[in-house]
């Protein structure tokens, strides 16, 4: 087992990975930027250190300064957790060669899976359904000539994209060439690889993903989907596990391909293979995020498997002591992300003090969350606060059980989502189960009709 962890990350997930390392019994490493010196994950941890100004270039995604702090604290192993350092296989090699063993996959893994055109070619020779689509497009006539083969609508993406960054949608002829030159220039400057290729544009389709987790020796299982339909500009919002619109088949046949692609690429760790399913229930993979995710909890929920303490376990050396027989889903549950956000205002971040906090509790509640009272949300980070987390023996039940929760989390001082997480878990549309990628722009509509 690893002598210490550093933790190369901030707020819920941060905290989420110290409580992990003390159950192991492992001392944990904090960072912190000059903004974060009174955040949680601060006190929480063995020891901290600071790594630079509140700028996020300058202190989290500084590898000189992470890396000083490792080596000075005697980490021999490092979390990156999600974000931020999490999917940088340059970050991983560097570990490597200091000595600290970085807790994911290789940086071969990532780098298969990051490049969006490479990992489709990887999909399609594993038997995996992907999207109608093209390699690297660098001409207009290119992305016509595919939309007059597919038809209209297509999305020109990041081949170094993710986390909703670096898309566009193209309509007609007309949109080609000023949609093209955005999306290159969004994808140079946010992930500072130009390149972009095309694929047929599913029009609110169910945004499904599957859970994978793979030690260091061939051994591969599955937990089951989630279902991530409910976002707003491709960020999700509310989660939930096991995914309604999937029957035991299609969710048989989405595991079984995710454990065939992770084999394929030698993967090791936690990862996620992300699905869009259409309304006649044919699904294509869409993306692999190699890391844990935001979501990750509502999985945990429903399988009672620690999924960092695993991450942590297999980086350690240590074979899955299960197999995927052993796995049983139980139940349903429910995530609702907190953010500072004033909805009444299109959402706009909302920095502050927190002059009052009170969480939920109760039989099948959890809230992950680095805030307490009088905790200052500085302006320069994402703005999500926390995560509530509810199961129940079935759907509704969680829903219920979500709603008394919300009603319940009091947090003054600062304008967050939860009045807005309170409306959508009653609404009847997400009440009946029937909704997809397009039902925040449903509700808003029908809440302007009604206004």
């Amino acid at each position: 087992m690893f002598k210490r962890v550093l933790i190369a990350n901030r707020g819920e997930i941060a905290v989420r990975i110290i409580r992990a390392c003390r159950e192991i019994g492992l001392p944990t490493v904090a960072i912190y930027s000059e903004a974060d010196e009174n955040s949680l994950h601060v006190r929480l941890a063995t020891e901290a250190y600071c790594v630079g100004p509140a700028e996020s270039t300058k202190s989290y995604l500084s590898i000189p300064a992470i890396i000083s702090a490792a080596l000075v604290s005697g980490a021999d192993a490092i979390h990156p957790g999600y974000g931020f350092m999490a999917e940088r296989p340059d970050f991983a090699e560097i570990c490597e060669k200091h000595g600290i063993k970085f807790i994911g996959p290789s940086a071969e893994s990532m780098r298969k899976m990051a490049d969006k055109a490479a990992a489709r070619k990887t999909m399609i020779e594993n038997n995996v359904p992907v999207i109608p689509g093209t390699d690297v497009v660098t001409t207009v006539e290119e992305i016509k000539e595919f939309a007059k083969e597919v038809g209209y609508p297509v999305i020109l993406k990041a081949v170094a994209g993710g986390g909703g960054k670096g898309m566009r949608i193209v309509n007609n002829d007309d949109e080609v060439e000023t949609n093209m030159e955005i999306c290159q220039t969004e994808a140079k400057s946010f992930f500072g690889n130009p390149d972009i290729y095309v694929e047929k544009y599913l029009i609110n389709p169910h945004h499904i993903e599957v859970q994978i987790l793979a030690d260091q020796y061939g051994n591969v299982v599955h937990f089951g989907e989630r279902d991530c339909s409910i976002q707003r500009r491709h960020q999700k919002l509310i989660e939930e596990a096991p995914s309604i619109a999937v029957n035991e088949e299609t969710r048989r046949a989405m595991g079984e391909a995710a454990i065939r692609a992770a084999k394929a690429i030698n993967y090791e760790g936690v990862g996620t293979f992300e699905f869009l399913m259409d309304h006649d229930g044919k699904w294509y993979f869409m993306e692999m995020n190699t890391r844990i995710q935001v979501e990750h909890c509502v999985t945990e929920m429903i399988s009672n498997v620690d999924l960092v303490r695993e991450q942590i376990m297999i980086a350690a050396g240590e074979k899955l002591d299960f197999t995927q027989d052993d796995i049983v889903l139980r139940g349903h549950a429910i995530e609702c992300r907190i953010n500072a956000e004033d909805p009444s205002k299109g959402f706009m971040p909302n920095p502050g003090t927190i002059t009052g906090y009170v969480t939920p509790g109760g039989f099948g509640v959890r809230v992950d969350s680095h805030i307490y009272q009088d905790y200052t949300v500085p302006p320069n980070y994402d703005s999500m606060l926390g995560k509530v987390i509810c199961w129940g023996r079935n759907r509704n039940e969680a829903r219920r059980r979500m709603y008394r929760a919300l009603k319940e989390y009091v947090i003054t001082g600062i304008e967050t989502t939860l009045p807005f997480h309170q409306d959508i878990i009653e609404d009847d549309v997400f009440i009946s189960g029937n909704f997809d990628t397009g039902f925040i722009e449903d509700y808003n509509k029908r809440k302007a009709e009604h206004a």
